[in-house]
This record gives structure tokens, sequence and C-alpha cells, in this order.
């Protein structure tokens, strides 16, 4: 079995004078179960490097009734999201990209996996939509999501989608459909309440927009489009639908965007992204790691401050490393990985939410199909 975390253990020579000493196997089994239950704070090199990720805890199926497959998008509901609808505070809810043929972009569906791990159905679309990982929850009642079709579930043939509004009973009460939508591959939004600015990545174009939007009872409207990164390698898969950029993480504190991009197998910081006019290219490369990385695809932020990736295993694949869910610092440093899948292309959409003094983390294994769940303490 592959170890999960990387980086070596290094413990400490001691002076003997005792000579060649060997231990017996009781003693040897004993001595590695203590240094296995040493808690993370003694082994880390240092507190910034302590790892976020855990072992999975919980599994709960995300296959509808209609049999959709492919569970791309991940979202906590957020708390204040408005009780009594479909989903409530606390729950999840997870896209589904492909139909039970398995044609990619031809599913219609979103689950709501409960607290409790409860599994139904929150919304379905009439026609088929090819619902991807660009899932996101405005506080005030409203679900949005990036809607990437395909009639015969191949890239060549898709159109550019838009962005389904989805009200908290799970009824669609508008779309997004701006030219500056070119194929919805994933997003990431930060919520000011009568406001946002929902950034979307364009798998069709490579590019990435800012949608700064207005937000009110009774739905959302754009005030302003504005392309603010491009350049990120692109290009249609007949395996993954598409490589381009993909993972997005909007740090609101420092005005910068994340940008995972597959084709690229690297992420990219794009400055200034909550406020700029103006198209900043593919910004600059923070972490390339062709050891680690695999294509990458979904990407969230961990309370730790690491950013935590996805990868589809299309890109500079290893057979010892599938299905990786990879965690580094911002500023480029390797901390750990785990697999969520012993085959390829099992690891997509990742959310992660913080309740007091506790995280709880979810990622899709889109080869069961499955979500896993995960809850631990925080420091």
């Amino acid at each position: 079995m592959k170890r999960a975390n990387s980086e070596k253990l290094r413990l400490p020579k001691f002076p003997c004078s005792m000579g060649r000493v060997k231990l017996h196997p009781t003693i040897l089994l004993i001595l590695a179960v203590f240094v296995l239950l040493l808690p993370p704070s003694v082994l880390a090199q240092d507190e910034d490097h302590q790892p976020f990720l855990p072992s999975p805890v919980q599994s709960v199926s995300t296959v509808p009734a209609n049999g959709d497959v492919n569970p791309y998008g991940v979202a906590f509901v957020p708390p204040h999201f408005p009780r009594g609808g479909a989903a409530n505070p606390g729950d999840i809810l997870v896209s589904n990209f492909n139909a039970k043929s398995n044609l990619q972009g031809t599913g219609t569906t979103i689950v709501d996996i409960s607290a409790t791990g409860t599994q139904s159905l929150f919304f379905q679309s009439r026609t088929p939509t090819g619902l991807s990982t660009a899932l996101n929850i405005l506080r005030r009642g409203f679900v949005l999501v990036g809607n990437f079709p395909s009639p015969d579930g191949t890239c060549g043939n898709a159109t550019p989608g838009s962005i389904l509004v989805i009200n908290s009973s799970g009824k669609q009460v508008g779309a997004i459909a701006d030219s500056s939508i070119n194929g919805p591959w994933d997003s990431a939004l930060f919520d000011e309440g009568d406001s946002a600015k929902f950034f979307v990545a364009n798998g069709l174009t490579g590019t990435v927009v800012r949608l700064d939007l207005k937000v009110s009872s009774s739905g959302v409207s754009v005030k302003s489009a504005t392309q603010i990164a491009s350049g990120y390698l692109h290009q249609c898969d007949a395996v993954t639908f598409v490589d381009a950029p993909t993972g997005l993480v909007y740090d609101a504190e420092r005005d910068v965007l994340y940008v995972a991009s597959s084709d690229d197998n690297a992420v990219f910081a794009v400055s200034n992204a909550g406020s700029t006019e103006k198209d900043h290219g593919t910004g600059r490369i923070i972490y390339q790691d062709n050891v680690h990385l695999h294509g990458p695809l979904g990407m969230i932020m961990a309370p730790n401050g690491h950013l935590v990736v996805a990868n589809n295993d299309a890109i500079n694949p290893d057979p010892n490393q599938p299905s990786e869910i990879v965690e580094f610092t911002v500023g480029g440093k390797f901390i750990k990985e785990i697999s969520v899948d012993p085959n390829f292309g099992g690891s997509f959409g990742l959310a992660v939410t913080v309740n007091g003094d506790t995280a709880r983390f979810a990622a899709v294994d889109d080869n069961v199909p499955v979500l896993l769940i995960w809850t631990l303490p925080l420091p």
C-alpha cells in the first residue's frame, strides 16, 4: 500500500556504545506503532507545514433515482441559507455531469446529502444539461451551477452553456447566459449578501471571467462581466471531456484568484482578481510539481491556508498515484497526498466548511460514484 504522506519521517540519531544491537521483532512492532500514533504536531517539521488532509470517514452514494453518474461539483449549504426547502444549512449538494448512459455532458441532477448522510434529489433539469464542477451556493437562497451540455457526449459538439440559477426549493428561476460564459467548467464565489463576485473557468476557451452579481430575494442578475485571465492550455479529451482551467479559489483578503489548470499541469495566482478591469493573462505559477500533479482539477483552500487539489490522471499520469488529492502551501511546498480510488479518474470536485472548532471536507469518487466526507477537529 502506498503511503498517503510521501514526505519521509526523519528520526533523530542517538549515540550508542553498545555496538550492534538486535531488537526482538515484537519490540520493533511496538516502536513502529508508537511512531504512527504520534500526533501531527510531533511529526511535522514546523507548524506551518502540518497537513490538513485526513483519512476517509463517511461514504454516501451520489446516484439519484434516474441513474445519473459522474458527480463533479460539491458545495456545502452555508449558514443562513433559508430552511424548509429542498436543502438546509450543513447539507452538501453534488452535481452530476453524466446521465445513466454515461454520455458526458448529459446529466440533469443535483443531489442533496443531509448532515446525517441521507441522499435526496435537490434539482432535476427537463433536458440534458451536463452539470459541471461549477457549483456554488448563495446564502440568500440560490444555487449557481454550470450547464455544459453535449448532445453526443463529446466536447467537440458541446455548446457554450450557461449558469443555471436554482432557488432553495430546487426550482430553476433563471440562467446566466452571458457571452463571456463558454463552457463553464468550474467556479468560485465570494458572497457579500446583496452582491457577489462569481468567477467562472471556461473549458472551451481557456479563460476565466468575473461576474459581478446583484442578489435579491427574487433572483440573481449580472451587473458586469470581465475577463480577468486567459492563455491557459485547453483541449477536448475523450476521457475527461475537456482539459482546461478548472479549480478556482478566491482569497478575498489578498484579492488573489488561484487557478488550477489541468493541461498546464500547474496552479497559477491572478492578482487583483476581484477589482481588475483587464485581462492578466495566466497570472504567475505558484505550484508546478510533476511528481504529485497529474492534471489538477477541483481545488479548495483548507482552514490551515493550504491549497488542496484533485487530479484527473489524464495529464502526466502515474500508475502509482491514482485519483490523488494533493495538499500544498501557497508558497509551492508539497505537504501531503491521499488517494480516493485505486484506479485512475476518481477524484474531481472538492468542498470544505468550518463550524466552530471542526471542519468538514468532502470529495467525490466519480468511479464508484460516491461522496467521501471527513469530519476533523481544528487545532
